[in-house]
């Protein structure tokens, strides 16, 4: 009977002023939808620039790195056992760049129950030839297969299909900023130039664009054994191994145990990618604070006018203290005005951000250096959601706890005698 008693009052309390009931529970609406829309944007921005590398970065790589010997030939020697070596400008090791025992690598990975996939690659510097001019390049031989499988590699291929760079002997998807550079349209034949001056003729089947203008305007890609063979090299010719994982979170720990088991160089992607990965963790705490700080100050716009009220109508609450009402009582009946605020303008807020962010999502996106992204990128985390309404709770509780518990201590004799 009581809690229905006290759900009237606060109602009828409510009703009195609804005007400021209504500004209360606008500024929580409009701090959770803008909570909602701002993080939904940042997270869905965050997802397409971790595409861009991450769909592109392997967890793991194994390369063979051109390095100094860590040993050198005076520190075998039994004259100086106990001597300090101080040898300078040491030149590096005689050693090619292809990784060693590739094959069997491979198989070992491939049977790693931690592992998704294996994509080999060989790289080679390159000149692409234009009349008298020589643009530098870098030509990627790639299994197409496992590179549009783990890389999707199929998906930035903006003209052409990747099927014909394995179907079509002697073919090359360039790069879209080389392309432009060389006016190359699809079907036409180009020269290259290998770094041992070797020149071969290649026929355009593509256009490649990633996203970043800068990388687009080098790389260029074929096929494992175009690579191998314009470098004159077998099959097992293989400088990079790529490695997918099943979870990315083990990606350091399997790099170091894959250098130590293959004897190459492993770097994994958080290393490879640290400096990117804080630049996402920045966005996002940044998205987060200025919501939070939305959400902080409708919760001081709902105190304020609590305060207002409890000033307002101390004359009703020292006739219901007067009545029997105990302090507790009043202290439950503004918590719940407060409360009530919170949840229908938490309620709406969420609906409105969800609207926001659908609008953002359809607003056309144009951008030349990546034509795969049509509209803004929104991120639809039901994450997001759940923290929007546990702080709009969260909030106008504390919002309204405080003016409640001075109102509960309000001595309806002094306001009587007051009057």
């Amino acid at each position: 009977m009581k809690l229905k008693l006290i759900t009237e009052i606060s109602l009828a309390l409510l009703l009195a002023r609804l005007k400021q009931t209504m500004v209360a529970a606008f500024g929580v609406t409009f701090s959770i939808a803008m909570f909602i829309a701002l993080l939904s944007f940042m997270g869905g921005l965050n997802d397409l620039l971790d595409s861009l590398i991450l769909n592109r970065t392997p967890h793991v790589r194994l390369y063979n790195e051109i390095l100094p010997s860590k040993i050198q030939p005076i520190a075998r020697s039994s004259e100086f056992p106990d001597s300090y070596h101080f040898v300078r400008h040491i030149k590096p090791k005689n050693e090619l760049l292809d990784i060693r025992n590739s094959d069997a690598i491979i198989k070992a990975l491939k049977n790693d129950e931690n592992v998704r996939g294996v994509a080999p690659k060989t790289t080679m510097p390159v000149f692409y030839n234009i009349g008298e001019i020589n643009l530098t390049g870098v030509i990627n031989g790639i299994d197409v297969d496992e590179e549009s499988r783990l890389f999707s590699f199929k998906d930035y291929v903006v003209e052409g299909q990747t099927i014909d760079l394995k179907n079509t002997p002697n073919s090359i998807i360039l790069g879209k900023g080389a392309a432009d550079k060389m006016l190359a349209q699809l079907g036409d034949n180009i020269q290259i130039t290998t770094s041992n001056g070797t020149r071969f003729t290649l026929k355009v089947v593509g256009f490649f664009q990633s996203g970043m203008d800068e990388l687009d305007k080098v790389q260029s890609y074929t096929t494992l054994a175009t690579t191998q063979k314009m470098l004159g090299k077998p099959a097992s010719y293989v400088t990079d191994i790529q490695v997918k994982i099943k979870d990315i979170a083990m990606a350091p720990a399997l790099a170091k145990r894959y250098h130590e088991l293959f004897d190459t160089e492993a770097i994994d992607i958080q290393t490879a990618n640290a400096q990117f990965e804080t630049g996402s963790s920045v966005r996002t705490l940044i998205s987060y604070a200025v919501g939070i700080t939305l959400l902080i100050v409708s919760g001081f716009g709902i105190f304020n006018i609590l305060n207002m009220m409890i000033y307002e109508k101390m004359d009703s609450i020292a006739i219901l203290k007067a009545t029997g009402f105990s302090g507790k009582d009043v202290n439950a009946i503004f918590l719940t005005i407060a409360l009530t605020i919170g949840l229908v303008g938490g309620a709406l807020g969420l609906i409105f951000g969800l609207g926001f962010s659908a609008l953002i999502g359809i607003i056309p996106f144009n951008n030349a250096s990546m034509p795969a992204v049509k509209t803004y990128p929104i991120n639809y985390n039901p994450m997001f959601y759940v923290i929007g309404a546990v702080f709009s709770i969260v909030t106008t509780y504390l919002a309204g706890y405080f003016p409640s518990k001075k109102a509960s201590k309000v001595d309806p004799v002094d306001i009587i005698r007051g009057k």
